[in-house]
């Protein structure tokens, strides 16, 4: 099982997350390995969460290399500093990408700008 496998996962398991308690919207995580890509759709309605592979429309599209995805999945990369760079294409509400970074692990040195999680 892959990092990012074992990420989308334990949001199944999880179910809900109070974080994204006033969030509704749904995320297409487009990840490129080489030729292939491989979905995996999060729909969230005011914190429930429903993990699918389903490669539907969405709310907003992020669009990532595996390795990426990887890395951000083991919190070794902040999504927002990867946006920036160009190594994460955002289509759709920016805003709502950037609210599902607090789902994302942090490495032990990273602290969220707000002081939070």
């Amino acid at each position: 099982m892959t990092a990012t496998s074992d990420f989308f996962e334990r949001l199944t398991v999880a179910g809900q997350d109070q974080r994204l308690g006033n969030v509704s919207g749904s995320v297409r995580f487009d990840i490129r390995d080489g030729d292939r890509v491989e979905q995996w759709q999060l729909d969230i309605d005011h914190g429930r969460m429903r993990v699918t592979r389903d490669g539907g429309p969405a709310t907003t599209v992020i669009r990532v290399s595996a390795q990426v995805a990887e890395a951000m999945a083991r919190g070794e990369v902040n999504g927002l500093a990867a946006i920036t760079r160009g190594e994460i294409l955002v289509d759709g509400d920016l805003a709502l990408a950037l609210r599902i970074g607090r789902l994302f692990p942090r490495a032990p040195d990273q602290t969220a700008p707000d002081g939070g999680t």
